[in-house]
Formats: C-alpha cells, sequence, structure tokens
C-alpha cells in the first residue's frame, strides 16, 4: 500500500491535496500547553484555550476540503488541568516527566487571567473544540470515551484519577459512510436474550400493515444494526483499550487498537486514509494493514523518519512510503 507524509505545517501542507481525494481523518492533534514538540510555530502552545480552539477549527476547515463528501473525521483529544502552582515543574516552568519536554502554559498566572479559568479547573478543552467544530458546520456524531484500563498515575487526593480521554465522530453531511458491520462487537447474552423478545413481542408490532411486515412473516429481521442475531451487536461509546508505548518513539502513541475501528468504519479497501498529526505513523499502519492508502502530514522530519521506518516494517513487501 502506499503511505505519503508531508513534512511541515498541516495548516499549510494540506492545501496541496486536492478537494475530496481521502475517504475519512483520523487523528489525534498536539494536546493543548501539554508538549513541547521542539518546532516553531507548533500547534499546541497557544497562550490561551480560546486561541488553540480557533487553530484547531481553521485546520479541520482544510481537513473537510480534502475529505470526500461522505467523509469522517475521527478526532481524539485529552483535556487539560490549569495549574495550581504545584506539580513536577521547574523554576523555568517546563517539566521533564517522562522523558519529555513539557512546557507549563496551564500553571502562569498571567495566563489564568487571560484564559477564563481559575487555578486547578478542568479547562473541558475537547468538548470546546467539538462544539467549535459543529458551530463551524460539521455534525457532531459521536462523542466516544476511550476508556484506559491503565492510565497514568496521579498524585492527586482532591479528585478521581483521570482515566479517559474522547474519539469524537464528525462528518461532513448527515448521511456519510459508515460501515457498521465491521465494527460490530460480540453481544452479550443479556443482549441477545432482550432481542429475542423484541423479535417475537412488542417490537415486531412497530412493522405490521408496514411494507416490512412481509418480511417479520417470513422470519427474516429488518435490517437493523443494534440487533444480535449473528452473535454481534452495533458497537458501543465507550472503547476500553489500553494505552502502549511504542519503543521507536519518545512521546505518546496512539494504540493501534483505537485506531482500527475508525478506520474499519470510516473507509473501504483503496480508499485513503488522512492524518494531518502523523507522529510515529500508527494511523498509517493501520490502514495499510487493511489495504487502504494513507496521506499525512508531519510537522518534525525526526518524527517522518520514525514514522517511515515503521510503516515500512509493518509489511517491508507491500508498504511504500514517501516523504516529501
Amino acid at each position: 500500500m502506499k503511505s505519503i507524509i508531508l513534512i511541515g505545517d498541516a495548516r499549510e501542507r494540506l492545501k496541496e491535496l486536492p478537494a475530496g481525494s481521502a475517504r475519512t481523518c483520523v487523528t489525534s492533534p498536539p494536546y493543548f500547553g501539554l508538549r513541547d514538540y521542539g518546532v516553531d510555530g507548533q500547534m499546541g502552545l497557544e497562550e490561551t484555550p480560546d486561541t488553540y480552539v480557533a487553530e484547531m477549527v481553521a485546520l479541520f476547515r482544510e481537513v473537510w476540503r480534502v475529505l470526500a463528501d461522505d467523509g469522517t473525521l475521527w478526532l481524539n483529544l485529552g483535556d487539560s488541568y490549569a495549574g495550581g502552582g504545584g506539580g513536577n515543574y521547574n523554576k523555568t516552568g517546563v517539566s521533564q516527566a517522562g522523558g519529555q519536554h513539557i512546557t507549563n502554559v496551564l500553571n502562569r498566572p498571567e495566563w489564568l487571567e487571560n484564559a477564563g479559568v481559575k487555578p486547578k479547573d478542568l479547562i473541558g478543552i475537547p468538548w470546546r473544540v467539538a462544539l467549535a467544530l459543529q458551530q463551524d458546520g460539521w455534525y457532531l456524531r459521536s462523542d466516544i470515551i476511550w476508556h484506559k484500563p491503565n492510565p497514568m498515575p496521579e498524585s492527586v487526593r482532591d479528585r478521581p484519577t483521570k482515566s479517559h480521554e474522547y474519539v469524537f465522530l464528525l462528518t461532513k453531511s448527515p448521511k456519510y459512510y459508515y460501515d457498521h458491520v465491521a465494527v460490530k462487537v460480540e453481544a452479550s447474552s443479556a443482549t441477545i436474550e432482550r432481542n429475542k423478545h423484541k423479535y417475537n413481542g412488542a417490537f415486531k408490532n412497530q412493522f405490521l400493515g408496514t411494507p416490512n411486515e412481509k418480511r417479520w412473516q417470513e422470519g427474516r429481521l429488518i435490517e437493523n444494526p443494534t440487533f444480535a442475531q449473528d452473535g454481534k451487536a452495533n458497537r458501543r461509546s465507550v472503547w476500553t483499550i489500553p494505552t502502549k508505548s511504542f519503543k521507536g518513539a519518545h512521546f505518546a502513541v496512539m494504540p493501534e487498537a483505537l485506531v482500527e475501528p475508525c478506520v474499519l468504519a470510516g473507509s473501504q479497501e483503496g480508499d485513503t486514509v488522512l492524518d494531518p498529526f502523523t507522529g510515529s505513523g500508527t494511523v498509517a499502519v493501520v490502514a495499510n494493514r487493511h489495504g487502504r492508502n494513507f496521506i499525512g502530514t508531519e510537522l518534525n522530519p525526526e518524527y517522518a523518519e520514525i514514522a517511515r521506518e515503521r510503516i515500512t516494517a509493518s509489511n517491508p513487501m507491500f508498504n511504500e512510503v514517501e516523504i516529501k
């Protein structure tokens, strides 16, 4: 399969891509105020939440153009807390936690005055972005909870430990490509039993006197993705997926298990999958594995090389990677 990585700022490089050239976009932008990736002009280090949200809206307008009319956007975002003066920060406001260079934007008193949040506030970045995108024309179709059974430990005693992030499903139109069959999950015994009763009882009555009645009389179920006659059920909106490190990267990566249902539901074999923040190439690896092509942008050339090696290694005989 073919993968192309464009080096540079996503806001500029995306303009080079033809309109409607990607079927789906699966991406995880830099989280607000948490990491310095060592490149000038990077997204994520804006001075206020409003500025960050505005940059996200502008970026995803270009993603909108590149997506097909029936395309989907799967957007993973984590949240941030406004600093309360504590935390593992040195005097320069930079934490080396986990070996990563983290700029403490969130702990600056002058920032708090301009941000409209109080010290220790949960800022609500994912929902601020999602609602801004909705206001900008995107259809907000689902808020998926990525439940992490192995969350990062937190030394807090006045709130629960954070163990989830969001994946938002957004679309360009009310009708869009979504393969629900490809991402079905094993149905629970309770779901199967409940659906048996619906099939034989009250649920059937909804179709009496309709064109679907004949199909019920012949013992055939109408096309309803929530039914589990095949032992499968429609995918739910809470996905329990452990975080996983990638030894070739010194930054957080999306688990392949998180990307896979997005790729399978949002595209067909032969389609192109887009990721404006390629990072270590997780989306490309998953897309190629399932017969999709990939195109992405990456600000940091070092990360692009990591992605190239990883994509190629995942299937050396068939995966072709081009960096431009």
